[in-house]
């Protein structure tokens, strides 16, 4: 079973910036995909970004331009740098990894973009 260690949530004011990690038990190349979803109170859960074994990232529209997928391979983790924050970003962000057919998700992490 893959276990992920997710942290980095806060609060935030509008345009600050948050950096989220998600650490996997076993190598980040072992996965076909890695990356962030994210549920609202009351809206569907909608990916965020996602970053592929081979190093290939894709983001959600909303999200474009502002937030930055990247892995640190000494690490062995996953990064979302997340800047220029909206209240619209408020969420709990959720790591998940793919791996075949499988896929494992991390505890959730509370980001709050407010004044």
């Amino acid at each position: 079973q893959v276990q992920l260690v997710e942290s980095g949530g806060g609060l935030v004011q509008p345009g600050g910036s948050l950096r989220l990690s998600c650490a996997p038990s076993g190598s980040i190349f072992s996965f076909n995909l890695m990356g962030w979803y994210r549920q609202a109170p009351g809206k569907e859960r909608e990916s965020v970004a996602g970053i592929t074994g081979g190093g290939i990232s894709n983001y959600a529209d909303s999200v474009k331009g502002r937030f930055t997928i990247f892995r640190d391979v000494a690490k062995n983790t996953v990064y979302l740098q997340m800047n220029s924050l909206k209240p619209e970003d408020t969420a709990v962000y959720y790591c998940y990894v793919r791996r075949s057919q499988n896929q494992y998700w991390g505890q959730g992490t509370q980001v709050t973009v407010s004044s």
